[in-house]
């Protein structure tokens, strides 16, 4: 299959054979011509993969029909990499509406399941307070879902700059919930009780009760803020390698950024959501008062945050050449490094978390003194064998001068290794 025929699978709109949209402005379309670029991109590379598809005047040279194919997926892959970008646009758009359903979809549970519960006990100012303050959160959130359709709706808050669900931000929305939710509550019970039951009620938002529950949320906003400052400066200080999703998913609560589980964060979702249920729990026991948190499980949050930062913090690194070897093939006798030779550099983090789609890895550039060589894609079966995270093979071009020289690593996410001298002869 050729680049052509990769273009017309991922084209403009203009239907399948099977009549499926491909325009990538709804979000069936978008989806659809997202999946057929990707069928179109794993047959191109499947072929070049098992040696098909090379034009028969470049097959007497292994180098130019390297290069020849790893041209072709390249511009397969913005093909591939402009529908993903269609679809991410798309689904932030439709997910707006499903926010909405499920946050109006939990003010009905809500009327629902205190109507069978007072079945019995009868309809208490709690249970009014409970769904007034619920009616009027919803709106809320609807009017914010509303302004951010663009951006995920009422997710918005939560998706960080790298278009990924914020672990940090997600937990302390959780606790900013439960807090409102439980001072409507109280403020709607104020509004309808007496002198008498008006001290009750203040008795109940006194610090010593609600001092647990005010401390986790600072500790959940705390975290939020820290989180993104820890992130922020060792992206700008070249320490942490940051490359943008194609659009968040509900995995990124619990992985890190190439998808992989994540004890800190699996664990901070975790000890926060037993938290809040507790919580909850509490303030269903005692709707006229915060809830009580005890000091013990105030603690665990706070082990749990710190593991958290600590995670954070230690995570990721600055991309490390640890050797340059002359690539030798089987037969090929010792011999130093000259122009024309490829060369293989070892070391790690060349491909950082996230970029490991086609168009990214496209993206890895090689200096090798004032020349800039880009990592060419070597396909192979199910996936690519250069570049990796761990080795990429070049070329060295014959425009870099014979002598020492310093070969340098610039990632996809733009962090530069440190220089590492070897020696051209001519």
């Amino acid at each position: 299959m050729s680049v052509e025929a990769a273009g017309r699978v991922a084209g403009t709109g203009e239907p399948e054979g099977d009549g499926a949209c491909l325009c990538g402005r709804c979000p069936h379309g978008a989806r659809a011509g997202h999946r057929q670029a990707v069928a179109a991109f794993v047959a191109l590379r499947e072929d070049f993969a098992a040696g098909r598809g090379v034009p028969a005047g470049l097959a007497h040279s292994a180098g130019a029909a390297r290069q020849w194919v790893s041209d072709e997926l390249t511009l397969s892959a913005r093909l591939l990499a402009e529908r993903a970008t269609a679809e991410g646009v798309a689904w932030l758009a439709a997910v707006q509406r499903r926010t909405l359903l499920v946050v109006w979809a939990a003010v009905a549970a809500l009327l629902l399941g205190q109507a069978l519960t007072a079945v019995g006990t009868g309809w208490t100012p709690g249970r009014t307070a409970g769904l007034v303050a619920a009616l009027a959160l919803a709106p809320a959130l609807t009017v914010a879902a509303w302004r951010h359709r663009a951006q995920g709706g009422a997710l918005a808050p939560l998706i960080g700059a790298d278009r990924r669900l914020s672990t940090s931000r997600a937990v302390a929305a959780g606790w900013l919930t439960v807090v409102l939710y439980g001072v409507l509550m109280a403020a709607v019970q104020l509004a309808a009780a007496g002198p008498r039951g008006r001290r009750h009620l203040l008795d109940g938002l006194e610090l010593p009760r609600s001092g647990g529950l005010l401390a986790a949320l600072f500790l959940g906003c705390a975290v939020a803020v820290l989180a993104h400052a820890l992130v922020a400066v060792r992206v700008r200080a070249g320490r942490l390698q940051k490359v943008p999703a194609e659009r968040p998913r509900a995995a990124d609560l619990l992985a890190d950024d190439a998808g992989r589980g994540s004890f800190p964060d699996a664990q901070y979702v975790l000890v926060n959501g037993v938290a809040i249920g507790c919580a909850l729990v509490c303030l269903a026991r005692r709707p006229g008062q915060l809830p009580d948190l005890p000091w013990g499980l105030v603690g665990l949050i706070l082990l749990s945050a710190v593991t958290y930062l600590a995670g954070n913090a230690l995570s990721g690194g600055r991309p490390v050449i640890l050797s340059v070897v002359r690539s030798r093939e089987l037969g090929d006798l010792a011999a130093p490094i000259r122009t024309g030779d490829d060369i293989e550099i070892r070391g790690t983090g060349f491909v950082p978390p996230g970029a490991g789609t086609p168009d990214r890895l496209a993206r890895t550039v090689v200096r090798i003194g004032a020349v800039h060589v880009p990592v060419p894609l070597v396909p192979v079966a199910g996936g690519f064998a250069n570049p990796t995270d761990g080795v990429l093979t070049v070329p060295v071009p014959v425009d870099v001068e014979p002598g020492r020289v310093e070969v340098r690593v610039v990632t996809a996410a733009g962090v530069e290794t440190a220089g590492y001298p070897i020696d051209v002869q001519e």
